[in-house]
């Protein structure tokens, strides 16, 4: 029996760190299926540029198959304009990446038609197509095994990227082909470990941080803790760009701690974002996912989402009246880039004055405002006002939710003796080519750094 002719094609998600999009046929005699795996907006600028609004390299119509890896919008935010294109298969993801799904693509939609409007101009999808996608969208449970076409199998790994995040293993006849989509910096505060892969023939992994390690534990936890006391020190404002998912609670869970453990003064702390005040909800009600540890404290009756004097803000009038709040003070907001949000709003009031702060805890990709001011810009342009950057500015990366240069190295050793193939994407292309390269030497795989719209044969 002829074996089947597999086809891998990078439709999206390489040459940078969004918009994951990759295409997977099988054919096998006359019949052709269909998988994508993930289906991301491209972010750093506006959500609607001209990159989302570009037409698919291939027709949503004969898609049978969408596995999500994750719930971040880079990859998960175009699934509504596949669907209003003619995309009618199945989306499969863990639950918790569904839950976590509807209320990021309702943002997203939100966020896209306000500019849509500013800018004159249709936006990407509406949220009818956010309700109707919802309504294709299956589970599937870490560890399950589940044929999804004859020959064909799929079984779910925890990545411990974010809230049910997902390793895909899937098996075609006696092939083992992994998408490792994000994964996650393990040790998480919160979060289990990314399980360890074995057998892989193929493997298509993610390169955030490819050319470059984290701070160890210790230093990350001191660093936030430094930015709090400094900025409090000087009776300012701490700002904090934050990415809704898992960054926050990961943030909120570190200064429970801190404060219950009397290592900061209990300021005012302003949670101004409803979409990371609904995904706080979202990961209590889910921590059964969470780590031993985690788990312990919760179950001795620490909310490890609440301290004293931290305060949510979900409506507008809400947000504004933080202005009228006394520093010191740390107001922690979406977008984590400063791409928009209600973190830009505080960034014109407050990036001006020396007694406040910023402090960075996520990836900045090149050419976002976060990046800008991280970088050293004095000036920098906000909705159209022009604001000096004056305010003290701190980054700490431990905090990031991608594993660094040596975790990734690490993650593939495990499966290195079977691998014929390692494509390295989801990564800026210096931090991408210099992990390839990283492989090569270290481990011996053949590593490539493939371009938008190649093909590769995998047979």
């Amino acid at each position: 029996m002829d074996q089947p002719k597999i086809k891998l094609t990078f439709c999206g998600g390489v040459e940078e760190v969004t918009g994951a999009n990759f295409l997977l046929e099988i054919s096998n005699g006359n019949e052709t299926h269909k998988i994508l795996i993930d289906c991301g907006l491209t972010q750093g600028s506006r959500f609607a540029d001209a990159k989302n609004r570009a037409p698919f390299s291939y027709d949503p119509a004969t898609i049978d198959f969408l596995f999500i890896t994750h719930s971040h919008i880079d990859h998960i935010g175009r699934i509504p304009k596949l669907f209003h294109e003619g995309f009618k298969g199945k989306i499969i993801s863990t639950p918790e990446t569904r839950s976590l799904a509807y209320p990021m693509l309702l943002d997203a939609e939100r966020i896209m038609d306000e500019e849509s409007r500013e800018h004159g101009i249709l936006p990407l999808y509406d949220k009818k197509d956010v309700e109707a996608s919802m309504t294709l969208w299956h589970g599937i449970l870490y560890e399950e095994n589940r044929e999804i076409f004859n020959g064909v199998r799929v079984v779910p790994r925890d990545a411990g990227h974010v809230l049910g995040s997902a390793i895909y293993e899937i098996f075609v006849e006696n092939k083992k082909i992994v998408f490792t989509g994000d994964l996650g910096n393990s040790p998480s505060p919160l979060l289990r470990d990314t399980e360890i892969v074995t057998g892989a023939d193929y493997l298509i992994m993610e390169s955030v941080y490819g050319d470059r390690n984290h701070e160890n534990k210790e230093e990350t936890r001191a660093g936030l803790k430094n930015a709090i006391l400094q900025t409090i020190k000087k009776g300012g404002t701490l700002l904090i760009p934050i990415f809704s998912l898992e960054k926050t609670q990961i943030i909120l869970y570190e200064m429970n701690n801190m404060v219950e453990k009397g290592e900061i003064p209990i300021v005012p702390v302003f949670l101004d974002s409803p979409l990371a005040i609904k995904i706080t909800e979202i990961y209590k009600d889910s921590s059964y996912l969470f780590n031993e540890k985690a788990r312990e404290i919760i179950s001795s009756g620490d909310d490890v989402f609440h301290f004293p004097k931290l305060r949510f803000t979900p409506t507008r009038m809400e947000s504004e009246a933080i202005a009228n709040a006394k520093s010191p003070k740390v107001i922690i907001a979406g977008s984590g880039m400063s791409t928009g949000g209600r973190i830009t709003h505080h960034e014109k009031r407050y990036l001006s004055d020396r007694k406040n702060s910023i402090l960075f805890v996520g990836y900045q990709a090149a050419g976002c405002l976060g990046r800008q001011i991280q970088e050293g810009v004095r000036r920098v342009d906000i909705d159209g006002d022009s604001v000096d950057v004056k305010a003290e500015i701190f980054s700490i990366t431990g905090y990031s939710s991608h594993k660094d240069r040596d975790g990734l190295v690490d993650f593939v050793e495990n499966t290195a003796s079977t691998l014929k193939k390692v494509f390295v994407v989801m990564g800026e292309p210096k931090s991408a080519l210099f992990f390839a390269q990283r492989l090569k030497d270290y481990l011996g795989v053949e590593a490539i750094h493939p371009e938008e719209g190649e093909t590769f044969e995998l047979s």
